[in-house]
This record gives C-alpha cells, sequence and structure tokens, in this order.
C-alpha cells in the first residue's frame, strides 16, 4: 500500500491548483464551517481567498459575499473586482451602486480566477436589464447562503435619476413582476 505522500504526488500532477495549501499566516478569518476552495499569492505578503461564501482580498478583512460582487473580470495578469454598494432599500429590494473597483495582480492566479467566474455566476439567479421613464435599470435575483429565497437588487442606468417620477413605481412593478416569474415567494 502507497503512502500518502505518493497521492499527493500524483495529484499535484493531475490537478496542478491544488499543490499548495494556505499557508496559516495568510489565512483570513473564516466563518463556522466556512472553507477554502481557491487562493492565490499576492507579492508581496498577500493572498486572494475564494470560500465557499465570498472572496477575501487583500488589503480588506472582511469578505466579499458572492452576492455582492457585481462584476469581476480576469485578463490573464489581474483580477479586477467591482463590488456593489446599497444606497438605499425599498419594500423587496435594495438600489445599489458600482463601489470603486479592486485590481489584484496574479502572477501565479492558480484556480482563483475560474473560482470567482464560478461562485459569481452561480450566486445569481437571473438578471435582465428595462426601460424605466428617463433610463433603464438593471435587476438581478442572487441567492444568499443563509438566506431563503432570493435576494434582489436593482441598478440603475448612468444618467438614470432613481427619485425622478414614476421611476420607483416602475421598478417597484418590474422586480415584482419578475419575482412572480420565478415564483419567488419573498416578494
Amino acid at each position: 500500500m502507497s503512502g500518502p505522500g505518493r497521492w499527493g504526488r500524483l495529484l499535484r500532477r493531475v490537478w496542478p491548483g491544488r499543490r499548495r495549501a494556505l499557508p496559516p499566516e495568510l489565512r483570513p478569518p473564516l466563518a463556522g464551517g466556512e472553507r477554502v476552495v481557491a487562493w492565490a499569492p499576492v507579492p508581496p505578503d498577500g493572498a486572494v481567498v475564494a470560500t465557499d461564501l465570498g472572496l477575501f482580498l487583500p488589503g480588506r478583512p472582511e469578505r466579499l459575499g458572492w452576492h455582492e460582487i457585481h462584476k469581476a473580470t480576469w485578463d490573464g495578469r489581474r483580477l479586477v473586482v467591482t463590488p456593489g454598494r446599497v444606497v438605499r432599500t425599498r419594500p423587496g429590494y435594495a438600489v445599489t451602486v458600482d463601489a470603486p473597483a479592486v485590481t489584484v495582480p496574479l502572477p501565479d492566479p492558480r484556480d482563483v480566477p475560474y473560482a470567482v467566474r464560478t461562485r459569481v455566476t452561480r450566486s445569481g439567479s437571473g438578471t435582465t436589464h428595462r426601460r424605466v421613464p428617463g433610463g433603464g435599470v438593471r435587476v438581478v435575483a442572487r441567492r444568499v447562503p443563509g438566506v431563503d429565497g432570493l435576494s434582489w437588487a436593482v441598478r440603475y442606468d448612468e444618467g438614470t435619476d432613481p427619485d425622478a417620477p414614476g421611476v420607483t413605481d416602475a421598478t417597484n412593478r418590474i422586480v415584482a413582476d419578475l419575482a412572480a416569474s420565478l415564483h419567488d415567494p419573498t416578494l
């Protein structure tokens, strides 16, 4: 019978992204039961850590939940993450804007770009763009860990005034209609 050393060497050849464990000094504060799914070093002494619940970025002590990421791109050298920021809440949904993008150089990305893409995509249940008076709105339904049903958020197009007459009523109708079409009982 062969020992774990031999299997470890074999797995590193088959799955090279799984070759090294996250060093304890780079481990972020994880919630009970939270597990690391991918990580990559960020020179000189940081790391990007993807977990089943979200993404830890260098210089940010808190986790960014997968449902909080509006956009993530990978250009082969840099991971660019654009989080959403809630600016107001309305019955049944949140109004969000793009927060400043965070750019992280990853000379050894490992499985992080794949994990980010997979997890951000998986957190979304649906997205659509609709017209409202004076512009447009993107409506997103997301799955949030520990929350029953879907979490709804809207992001108005640039130049669309969310407080203009008729915009709030139109948005309320759009979100309610989409929730009904997905049979989401949260609204």
